[in-house]
């Protein structure tokens, strides 16, 4: 096989370098599962919040902006996302249960009948929406936990329930990464298509395949040493909810995942949603201390649908990566929610769409659609049980609020 032993010895360290890696995400991992085991009392669940998120930072603070398989591998970063088998773990089984008894508590109650949203003075640059005495629950066979529908125009909630209770949003949280790559870039305007950064390459690294494979990612499918442009990753984030493509977008924009996900909290600043939604990783990862609310989804969706580029790729229906030397004929992937939940009457044209899984949040979506009168609405939903289900939830509450022809 090999025509020169030094060639020989090179490979065998290089595999044994990558096992040595493997093992330590894999120790990591464990220990994040042990800590998730643990089950506190309701009481606690603020204090917990706000640890979590002190100690993340000191963290930080601690070790200093290095990139690499540290960045890669975070403690925390635990189990799959998207369409990922359940392993069933007792960790997992127990931080969802603990979710659905509330552990996580829930965003302040507001009297019945008052206005109530975010905290957000009006007049502000920040889309928002408010829920009144009008706001209606939904009907009996939507299945899910939580859930929002908002009337973009009016910048009103139709329709919700557990609208501000905290969860976890799972692959959605890819929303937010398009976004805050697309903003970091610069690709803001009608003329995305032009921007040269689109056709950048990037290579994709064997600390990213291997992070995606100890987490049982979802992938898009690049391989090790495939040279890929950034467009394609814009687009295999979300279409296959790509953990590499992720990686990869978080990498080029900012150098590593830790840098990546700095930017993406500084945008939920900028959106006003910090005090009810902090992300760990750029992928949607499981974390005690990665969550958001419905309602938070929903704004983070509107402001990337008012993105042109974001809201080319969170529409796009199927896309064919370019060509590369791994894959000469490059890789269709597909938004397998739009393609299956477009064939359904929802009274109206869906626009964009992301879905996401884990086992502590369940099957969940964030989608924008638009009625006969062009009026746009946007639904997210979260803690179905199972992604067909999920998808009757959505035609459901579409079915109900936006006009038939």
């Amino acid at each position: 096989m090999y025509e020169d032993w030094i060639d020989e010895a090179e490979d065998m360290e290089r595999i044994r370098r990558r096992k040595a890696r493997i093992q330590e995400m894999r120790r990591r991992k464990r220990r994040a599962e042990l800590i998730q085991k643990r089950v506190f009392p309701a009481g606690m669940a603020a204090v917990l919040i706000i640890a979590a998120v002190w100690i993340g930072a000191a963290e930080k603070n601690a070790g200093g902006g290095s990139e690499g398989n540290k960045d890669l591998s975070g403690d925390s970063a635990a189990f799959s996302d998207e369409e990922q088998k359940d392993s069933g773990s007792a960790a997992m089984s127990q931080a969802g249960a603990g979710l659905a008894q509330g552990v996580l508590g829930k965003a302040e109650r507001y009297p019945e009948g008052e206005i109530y949203g975010p905290f957000l003075p009006p007049g502000q640059d920040v889309f928002s929406a408010t829920a009144d005495s009008g706001t209606a629950d939904f009907p009996a066979d939507v299945i899910s936990g939580y859930g929002i529908l908002i009337d973009v125009e009016n910048e009103a909630v139709l329709a919700q329930r557990e609208g501000w209770s905290l969860m976890y949003p799972a692959s959605m949280t890819k929303i937010l990464t398009v976004l805050t790559a697309a903003e970091a870039l610069g690709i803001e305007d009608e003329d995305w298509r032009n921007a040269p950064v689109l056709d950048e390459k990037f290579t994709i690294t064997i600390e990213i395949t291997d992070y995606c494979f100890v987490n049982e990612c979802s992938n898009a499918g690049f391989e090790v040493g495939e040279e890929v442009t950034v467009r394609d990753l814009f687009y295999g984030t979300i279409l296959p909810s790509g953990g590499d493509a992720a990686l990869g977008l978080a990498c080029f924009v900012a150098g590593s995942q830790g840098a990546f996900v700095e930017l993406m909290n500084q945008e939920l600043e900028r959106l006003k949603l910090s005090k009810t939604t902090h992300f760990t990783n750029c992928i949607g990862l499981f974390d005690s201390g990665h969550y958001s609310t419905v309602y938070d989804m929903a704004v983070i969706l509107k402001t990337a649908a008012d993105n042109p580029f974001c809201r080319e790729v969170l529409s796009a229906r199927t896309y064919n990566t370019s060509p590369t030397e791994q894959h000469p004929e490059g890789l269709l992937i597909s938004n397998l929610f739009l393609r299956k939940i477009e064939d359904k009457d929802t009274h109206g044209e869906m626009i964009c769409g992301k879905t996401g899984y884990v086992t502590q949040s369940r099957s969940c979506a964030a989608s924008l659609a638009r009625d006969v009168n062009g009026r746009e609405y946007i639904c997210v939903t979260a803690g179905s049980a199972g992604s067909s289900k999920c998808i009757n939830d959505q035609v459901v509450i579409y079915q109900t609020w936006l006009a038939g022809e």
